[in-house]
């Protein structure tokens, strides 16, 4: 029997997982990561590492690791393109899709990237294992677990020798995927809607696939044509591939000389693929109808599941991430109170509907540009040629256009961040920086090259954007110290900065949210609203679940 301990145990090393460890390695908090597999010849469908997930990379300081891992480096053109086959019509063309472009823009602190799921791994094991409170083991079988007052007591078991292992923790957190056994442990069930597609993920080598079409460099090809419509594109180096076709029957069965049959009937192009994995798939709509019992959490997959529409499953599991590690530190380190655990769900549940729903609206009106007949040689087939390609930059462009979508996510409204008595700003795919409470900082390059975000603390952050607030900032001070909240006070006295959050002073989250903006400080109730001290504090659930 190998017996552990940890502050908090982390089932499950994919994104979210690995990025739960960083953030709570970062805080100096235990943490225990154990993954059931060994991560080799993992197949991912996730490709889009959004804005939003590499500005958390930027503040682990790994972002340029994963840009140094881009498989045709960071300049690669973003492009999707929208063709009836590979090797035929193109109907439309969206450059720069999700933001990729390595130039600076006033919006955000980090672009995009496309990059395989398993290269964006390997950036956030390597960096876990530097971190000198972070244990990262794989091979390690979860078979229950059992929560009491003090913490959580986790079997498990190694793989590999057959060792039995016993983890003691203060939390568990359950990022383990669809089939997530911490979510049943807490009794949730998945609601919503199951099976609005089936699909296959399907990687293969096809050498001298991208010089065979007239397309150009993308990383996205979407076939429209009736016969076929999937997806295909560049994945690495090595002239690795995914296909996806997509809404197939279900007594559709592929072998690897059928895939690479259909491979050939969808693209038109008349070469030899290898195929090296064919991975069967469901596009659901579902949301856990609990995100926590007492001390066991999830996040990630185990709590919500969409549609791959968009590239939002990464971004957040990673939110989840960010958002439970600073508030798990919080309440492990003193200075914030149990119920700010509370939030979590609170906060987190909103943003997952929404950005479902864009999910779910991104597949149906995937369906709406399928034809029949656009390959015709006639003018017929011209005509609607053209109608789809109008269509498809009406109808599509949100998509891959999607800014207001990962960065103007809002928790305005929770009891975590200060009301104001404005109307928080309508949520839109166009993305508008604002300071409301709830909001993403807004952003700014600032005239020495850096960042806004590079000078926020670790903790909260005073920003100061007016000469004066002496005595603002002496008591922001002071009160901080007594309830022993981490803060970090930022000077920039700057016009341009005060028009940006619209107020001289504005105190930001540890996850870069805001959480108040004012003219002068308000006094001490502002920091216990955001440690949770100012909600009665329930204790931990001493009921124990067992599985």
């Amino acid at each position: 029997m190998i017996e552990l301990e940890a502050d908090v145990l982390v089932i499950g090393a994919g994104p979210t997982g690995l990025g739960l460890a960083a953030e709570l390695g970062a805080r100096g908090i235990s943490c225990l990561v154990v993954e059931r597999n060994d991560r080799v010849g993992y197949a991912p469908r996730a490709k889009t590492t959004h804005t939003r997930v590499r500005e958390h990379l930027r503040r682990w300081g790994v972002a340029a690791d994963l840009a140094a891992a881009a498989p045709f480096g960071v300049d690669y053109p973003s492009d999707i393109v929208f063709v009836t086959r590979l090797a035929k019509h193109q109907l439309a063309r969206f450059e720069n899709a999700f933001s990729c472009a390595p130039a600076r823009n006033d919006f955000y602190s980090e672009h995009a990237q496309w990059v395989p799921q398993y290269k964006l791994e390997e950036v956030l094991r390597a960096h876990v294992a530097t971190l000198p409170t972070v244990d990262l083991r794989f091979n390690v079988l979860v078979k229950g677990l059992e929560q009491d007052a003090h913490g959580v007591t986790t079997h498990a078991a190694d793989t590999a020798s057959g060792d039995e292992i016993l983890v003691r923790s203060q939390y568990v957190v359950g990022a383990d995927g669809p089939r997530s056994l911490v979510r049943e442990t807490i009794g949730a069930t998945m609601e919503g809607r199951q099976g609005l597609s089936r699909n296959f993920n399907i990687i293969f080598r096809a050498p001298g696939l991208a010089q065979a079409h007239p397309q150009g460099d993308a990383i996205m090809y979407w076939q429209v044509d009736a016969e076929t419509p999937s997806t295909l594109g560049p994945m690495d180096k090595g002239d690795l591939w995914f296909f996806m076709p997509a809404n197939v029957p279900e007594d559709l069965q592929l072998t690897d000389d059928s895939a690479g049959a259909l491979i050939r009937k969808a693209t038109g192009v008349d070469m030899s693929f290898e195929i090296l994995s064919c991975d069967e798939w469901y596009a659901n709509q579902l949301v856990a109808t609990r995100y926590r019992l007492g001390r066991m959490l999830i996040a990630g997959d185990a709590c919500h599941l969409h549609p791959p529409l968009g590239g939002y499953g990464m971004t957040l599991g990673v939110g989840d991430s960010v958002d439970l590690g600073w508030k798990l530190a919080g309440v492990l380190q003193g200075w914030a109170a149990p119920a700010l655990l509370d939030s979590y769900e609170l906060e987190r549940r909103p943003v997952h509907r929404s950005v479902i729903d864009e999910a779910v609206g991104n597949h149906a009106a995937n369906a709406a540009i399928v034809r029949h007949g656009l390959e015709e040689d006639s003018p017929a087939g011209e005509a609607l040629r053209r109608e789809v390609g109008d269509l498809i930059r009406t109808t599509r462009a949100r998509e891959f256009r999607s800014l207001g979508v990962v960065l103007g996510y809002s928790y305005a409204g929770s009891p975590f961040v200060a009301p104001e008595a404005a109307e928080p700003p309508p949520s839109a795919t166009d993305y508008q920086p604002s300071a409301y409470p709830g909001r993403l900082a807004p952003h700014a390059w600032l005239e020495d090259g850096s960042s806004l975000y590079d000078h926020f603390g670790p903790g909260f952050t005073l920003l100061v954007f007016a000469e004066g607030h002496g005595d603002d900032v002496a008591a922001a001070a002071r009160q901080a110290i007594e309830v022993k909240a981490p803060l970090a006070v930022v000077r920039r006295p700057d016009p341009r900065l005060a028009a940006l959050y619209e107020a001289p002073l504005a105190l930001v989250r540890p996850d870069q949210h805001v959480a108040w903006r004012g003219a002068a400080w308000p006094g001490p109730q502002i920091l216990e609203r955001v440690t949770g001290r100012l909600f009665a504090a329930a204790p931990a659930s001493t009921e124990t679940e067992k599985v």
